[in-house]
């Protein structure tokens, strides 16, 4: 009876191993794979170079593999350089790339002043289940939908390490890897690094799974959740700029009966001309008595007249410039 048992036993455990390593024939890689690489490459989100060179497909064992992978070698035109090749589908080099010059270049010139310069990869495609754990699902790295960063180097030659540099690096050290980190979470679908779980402690992990769809976009999955960043360091010693622009607070600045001296000087301006017209038709010289201004000619008031007279006797034009009693100046 012993000896019916064993071989039952050995194939139920066999059974329940390898289809998750993948190595059943009758399972296909999911079509959204294939697709994602074909329209990343249809838009050229990544192009061929020095450092990005496509490469012969990937097939197998089991439905592990890329239809069309890719060598890299940099990122960003080759800016940033990881340490050893990769291999890769085009949306995670796009992801990637994003990445880079939307959050870990700033973040670094900020904290830093200097530019990240390369990435220390701990993984790229590699066909096994997720964790490494026996009879687990496969894991993206499978597809080359995934990569491991360990740290990074900046270009005055500084490394920053994801073991040390999370709890025990220097404020600034800390706070650009979790500023990294969190910002990953806007460009990948899966984001994990330390203190998600015992086997991140050293790296972040990202890829682009497909955990389904919402009303604002994929499903992503980042732990651990970042709340609390510290902010980067000044660079200069100049101070704050005003949160608005002193003239346009004055114009803005309410005057008695609610009024703002914008709205209070335009409403001035139209009597004032009135006045001075007042007082030129009354006087000895100038432009006329006609109360149709301008000798009689129904012009309006003159160029460059100005509001009021001067206490010297004579007028001030709307340019500042004195005119003497009697005279008009142009």
């Amino acid at each position: 009876m012993a000896r019916s048992v064993l071989p039952f036993a050995v194939i139920v455990g066999l059974l329940a191993i390898l289809p998750g390593c993948g190595f059943f024939g009758w399972q296909q890689r999911p079509a959204w794979r294939d697709a994602a690489e074909k329209e990343c490459l249809a838009r050229k989100a990544v192009r061929a170079s020095a450092y990005v060179q496509p490469s012969r497909e990937i097939s197998g064992p089991g439905i592990c593999g890329l239809t069309r992978p890719l060598k890299v070698t940099g990122l960003t035109g080759g800016t940033v350089a990881f340490n050893t090749q990769t291999v890769l589908g085009c949306p995670v080099t796009e992801a990637l790339e994003t990445w880079l010059e939307a959050v870990v270049q700033p973040a670094a010139l900020a904290r830093f002043g200097q530019p990240v310069t390369q990435i220390d990869s701990m993984g790229s495609y590699n066909c096994r289940p997720i964790n490494n754990a026996r009879g687990a699902k496969l894991s993206e790295h499978s597809f080359g939908n995934a990569l491991d960063i360990g740290g990074f180097h900046l270009a005055d030659g500084r490394k920053i390490v994801v073991a040390g540099g999370w709890t025990r690096g220097e404020e600034q050290e800390k706070a650009f890897l979790r500023e990294a980190h969190a910002g990953a979470c806007e460009h990948f679908t899966t984001v994990l690094g330390p203190g998600s779980n015992a086997l991140h402690y050293d790296h972040f992990h990202v890829d682009l799974a497909m955990h389904g769809a919402t009303s604002t976009g994929p499903r992503r999955y980042c732990r651990p959740i970042i709340k609390d960043i510290k902010p980067a360091p000044r660079r200069d010693n100049l101070p704050d700029p005003p949160m608005i622009e002193p003239e346009l607070e004055i114009a803005r600045a309410k005057m008695r009966g609610g009024q703002t001296l914008a709205q209070a000087a335009a409403q001035a301006q139209p009597q004032q001309r009135t006045l001075t017209m007042a007082s030129l038709t009354n006087s000895g010289g100038g432009y006329g008595r006609s109360p149709q201004g301008f000798g009689g000619l129904g012009l309006g008031a003159p160029p460059q007249m100005l509001r009021a007279p001067d206490a010297r006797g004579g007028m001030l034009r709307d340019d500042g410039a004195f005119v003497p009693p009697g005279e008009i100046g142009d």
